[in-house]
This record gives C-alpha cells, sequence and structure tokens, in this order.
C-alpha cells in the first residue's frame, strides 16, 4: 500500500513538473519582453517561486531531501533580492520628493 502511494505521489509530482512549465516559459517570456524594470522584476520574483516548486516536486519525485535545500536557497535569495529591490526603490523615491 505505501509503495502505491509512492509511486501514485512521484507520478503526481512529475505530471506537476510538466504543467509547471508553462507558467515558467510565459514568466520568461514576460523577463524579455516586460516594458518596464519592475516588470521584469516582479517576473524574475514569480520565477523563483516556480523554480521553488519544480524544487520541491523533484524532491518528491527522487525521494531525496537535499532539494528542498536547494528550495529554501533560492526562496531565501529571492528574499533578499526583493528586499534589496525595495530599499532601493524606496531610497530613489525619497530622492524624487525633494
Amino acid at each position: 500500500m505505501i509503495a502505491t502511494l509512492g509511486a501514485a505521489l512521484g507520478t503526481l509530482s512529475s505530471i506537476l513538473i510538466l504543467f509547471l512549465m508553462v507558467p515558467l516559459a510565459m514568466t520568461l517570456w514576460r523577463m524579455i519582453r516586460g516594458p518596464g524594470y519592475a516588470d521584469r522584476f516582479v517576473a524574475l520574483d514569480m520565477l523563483t517561486g516556480i523554480a521553488v516548486a519544480i524544487a520541491a516536486l523533484t524532491a518528491a519525485v527522487v525521494a531525496r531531501r537535499e532539494f528542498l535545500d536547494v528550495a529554501f536557497g533560492i526562496a531565501l535569495i529571492s528574499f533578499v533580492a526583493t528586499c534589496a529591490l525595495a530599499a532601493l526603490l524606496e531610497r530613489k523615491g525619497r530622492g524624487r520628493r525633494r
């Protein structure tokens, strides 16, 4: 019974990874063709979210916990980059008001 559930989880995770390729391609397209820098950065943030999901699903498919560490690292770097951009935009906005 457990082996059957494990095989079903692996198959479902593989299918979900394939489904995530569509938003991945759309996000890459927005990153390339985005009209502004803010659009491109939001696309990059979404791209890292998709990468975290793919890494977590890969951990379920191959049954290795190391991919969860990869997902955590990607999420952490994305969070720091988003905070840095927010600080940059806030500093840039303050300069315009004066």
